[in-house]
């Protein structure tokens, strides 16, 4: 059954919903759909008293430090980290409070070329069970790309079969934004989400274009149930109109009478 987990993207240490594609090292800053009033432990707090576990704190960036420990000790256990995660301070993420770090960028050099050695040292320092790798991805000639450095540089991975058979036994989930339609409030990618699902071997959140109920519905059908979905820009808790968070949590509940809305 598809669960819906939070989320709390922070950048330049504020809680905000960034246009995925937008982000860069360089050039204009990012396209801001919201930026909270609320700190990132608000947040996490908010999350905690409603059972919503599984979710995670990503770092878009420098500066983020500081407001993701605090979230992190609101509800420790309750939320991943990902965002500058490395062999050197995964464990030190781990002691602040995470149930699971999450990596990408660690994980390949700066021309996007996978390294399985530094994979390996890592599952060896924190153990598999506490590891999630973000495989997200940009749509490409040969289906979808693994992307990494802020979703900015294409890496040699693909998102195939072979790929996530290779590397499941290296940890506990994966995470997948589907980063072209990020932030964008305009659908999913319901054909990767069907793919995911038809390999559905270890649980997988996706994230990435859910703006309504009937998106989460479509998530859960594609997905054939084994696909669970992050919702950001769309959800009121973040300014959005499409989706509201309390519904989200009846979602995770599922009692006989929901409807879908």
């Amino acid at each position: 059954m598809t669960k819906f987990r939070p989320c709390i993207d922070l950048h330049q240490g504020k809680v905000k919903q960034i246009v995925g594609g937008s982000l860069r090292d360089a050039g204009p800053g990012p396209t801001e759909n919201f930026v909270s009033e609320h700190p990132a432990a608000w947040f996490a707090q908010r999350f905690h008293q409603d059972g919503l576990s599984g979710g995670h704190v990503i770092k878009l960036g420098p500066g983020n430090d500081e407001a993701a420990r605090l979230a992190l000790a609101a509800w420790p256990g309750g939320l991943q980290i990902g965002g500058g995660i490395s062999l050197e301070n995964a464990s030190e993420w781990l002691d602040a409070g995470a149930s699971h770090v999450i990596v990408t960028s660690v994980l390949f050099d700066a021309e996007g070329k996978f390294l399985e050695p530094v994979l390996q040292r890592l599952v060896k320092k924190i153990g598999r069970q506490r590891l999630v790798i973000d495989l997200s991805c940009r749509a490409t000639a040969s289906g979808w790309t693994v992307a990494m450095n802020r979703w900015q540089t294409l890496t040699e991975l693909d998102l195939t079969t072979a790929v996530m058979d290779r590397l499941a036994p290296f940890c506990a989930e994966f995470l997948i934004h589907a980063a072209d339609v990020e932030g964008l409030c305009g659908g999913i990618d319901a054909a990767l989400v069907a793919y995911l699902g038809a390999w559905g071997k270890i649980p997988i959140t996706y994230a990435g274009g859910a703006a309504t109920m009937a998106d989460l519905l479509l998530i859960e059908q594609a997905g054939s149930g084994k696909i669970d979905v992050t919702v950001g820009s769309a959800l009121d808790l973040f300014g959005g109109s499409g989706l509201k968070y309390e519904d989200l949590v009846r979602w995770n509940q599922r009692p006989a009478e929901f409807q879908i809305l």
